[in-house]
């Protein structure tokens, strides 16, 4: 029997859940972790445009990696592959029919793409803390399946989530890439009973409807300096604003309390400073488009990349 009485805990939500049918896991790299086990993945196609995230997972299980550019466009460029290919949905740019044509050798990323539906029989991952304010958490589809032994537990890890609620960012960034380091030696666990009752009580139409608007109006006002070609997903991640001089506006921005994040940084150990990757990495601005803003935030963003 378990305890009754005493002081009251956090509410417990009952609201849909948006990816409820998937396997909820710890992490978005131990996603990966259990798709390599499930299906013993022995070589792994990876796109040059990524963090590093994922190495230790691939290196802790063998898993023999090559790497591949893309275009301007996301898309890989790669016509055959031997073994696996792992392709990330940047900024929700890649449609499903598009993923669909890659065959079923392949491993969608969507932590960029979380409203996009998965694809039957393609294995698919997502990542809730780019999304929502949690601590950890992964969805994963897939056909082969694994036992789980423990539950991951996220109490000790809400301070920084929590101080920001009602204070700045600045005093808690530190805990906040503490607790990004935190998964890089963590097993496989499924998600935190704590993290999934803070997913059961989202307002998903609410967050989808926000960041469609923001992506859109800001796409509306800079797609004409904007070097990518974009089309409008569903429930965005960020706007990428891919200029000449983005690396040093970004830095100006931050004056201004619009912070900017370099997303992956290690692409300037893997790539030459020739290739478009590393150009890409540089100079493409993620503006935030989530669902704590709106129209009154992304014109002041806008106001404020036309003066600078």
């Amino acid at each position: 029997m378990k305890e009754i009485g005493g002081y009251i805990e956090l509410d417990t939500y009952t609201g849909n859940m948006l990816h409820d049918e998937g396997i909820k896991l710890n992490c978005g790299r131990n996603a990966l972790a259990y798709i390599i086990k499930a299906k013993n993945i022995k070589k792994l196609w990876m796109p040059k445009f990524m963090c590093d995230s994922c190495d230790k997972v691939l290196s802790d299980n063998q898993v023999d990696v090559e790497y591949y550019s893309i275009g301007l466009d996301f898309k890989p460029v790669i016509k055959e592959w031997d073994g696996w290919l792992y392709v990330v949905n940047f900024y929700g740019q890649l449609s499903n029919e598009y993923l669909s044509s890659l065959g079923d050798r392949i491993i969608v990323d969507n932590a960029q793409a979380y409203f996009q539906e998965p694809i039957s029989g393609v294995d698919t991952l997502y990542t809730c803390r780019k999304f929502f304010g949690v601590a950890d958490g992964a969805i994963l589809y897939t056909d082969k399946f694994i036992k789980v032994e423990e539950q991951d537990e996220s109490f000790g890890r809400m301070h920084f989530l929590l101080g920001r609620y009602e204070r700045s960012a600045s005093e808690f960034y530190a805990e906040y890439v503490e607790n990004n380091h935190f998964f890089r030696n963590q097993p496989i666990k499924t998600m935190s009973k704590l993290t999934e009752n803070l997913l059961h009580g989202i307002d998903y139409e609410e967050v989808r409807k926000r960041r469609t608007q923001n992506f859109s109006y800001l796409h509306e006002k800079l797609y004409y300096v904007n070097m990518l070609n974009l089309s409008l997903p569903d429930g965005a991640f960020m706007y990428p604003l891919y200029i000449e001089n983005g690396a040093e506006l970004r830095k100006q921005l931050q004056t201004k309390k619009i912070f900017i994040p370099t997303l992956w940084p290690a692409v300037f150990n893997l790539c030459g400073e020739d290739e478009l990757e590393y150009d890409m990495a540089k100079n493409i601005l993620p503006i935030p488009v989530d669902q704590r803003y709106g129209i009154e935030e992304m014109e002041y963003i806008i106001n404020e990349i036309k003066r600078l």
